[in-house]
């Protein structure tokens, strides 16, 4: 049935349970699954669209558990979605053309700035701030670099996003994370369809591990509805915290 054995599907499912929890919090749910699927056997292109398979699932049930909470509405991020979408579609068609090197070694910089950010920055918390750029700016720029990013590499995609919202759009930190998930969900079903063409992603493992996504998110987006920025900032410095050394263990 599984495109594994039983006990190696057992540890994909349970890293997506795992990986939702933390991704509708603060992002960063790739670094849990993708280093999993290389050790069950997965190629680096069945891993990445393995990985945005069951990606898709915990994303959406994020997005959707936000939404009937009142921190986002979707309808007026349907456009900004539709962007991320396409530019995770074109990210995942150029994977093998564009050389990502430089960029992987500017990624665990960029990471580790952003956990000091989120540690040492004082008056971060759920409260709006000073808008830095326009909402038509913000979507026309940085959702679709996001996006593309999202596409060619993929981990911490959303804690780009969610920070993003923070930094440059002023939103408070529960209501970036709110934001971030409908895009991340889009640019994640666009690298899918970009990576089905080459990668013959594991759909049987994937749909599988989607479902736990979907348990992990649930409970996750629950606590972070209830807590704040008081979960979602550790939590958030943490992972990208953990990625970026994971990155530099790849570089090396």
């Amino acid at each position: 049935m599984f495109e594994v054995s039983l006990d190696l599907a057992l540890m994909l499912i349970a890293a997506a349970f795992a990986a939702g929890f933390v991704d509708s919090i603060a992002g960063g749910g790739g670094l849990i699954t993708l280093p999993v699927l290389l050790l069950a056997g997965a190629s680096p292109l069945e891993a990445l669209s393995t990985n945005k398979v069951q990606g898709a699932f915990g994303a959406a049930t994020a997005a959707i558990s936000y939404a009937r909470s009142g921190h986002v509405r979707l309808r007026p991020q349907i456009g900004a979605a539709a962007l991320s979408g396409l530019a995770g579609l074109i990210g995942a068609m150029l994977v093998s053309v564009i050389p990502t090197e430089g960029l992987r070694y500017a990624l665990p910089v960029i990471l580790i700035a952003i956990a000091a950010f989120f540690a040492f920055r004082k008056g971060l918390d759920d409260t709006d701030r000073v808008q830095r750029m326009t909402p038509a700016a913000f979507t026309a720029f940085v959702v679709p670099l996001i996006g593309f990013y999202d596409g060619l590499i993929g981990p911490g995609t959303g804690a780009f996003f969610m920070i993003g919202f923070v930094t440059l759009a002023g939103y408070g930190v529960l209501k970036a994370t709110a934001h971030t998930k409908l895009l991340n969900f889009a640019s994640n079903i666009g690298g899918l369809a970009g990576f089905a063409v080459f990668g013959a992603p594991w759909w049987v493992m994937g749909l599988a591990m989607g479902l736990a996504q979907m348990a992990g998110a649930r409970l996750g987006a629950r606590l972070a509805i209830r807590v704040g920025a008081r979960i979602i900032k550790p939590l958030l410095v943490t992972t990208s915290t953990l990625l970026a050394i994971r990155l530099i263990w790849d570089l090396l």
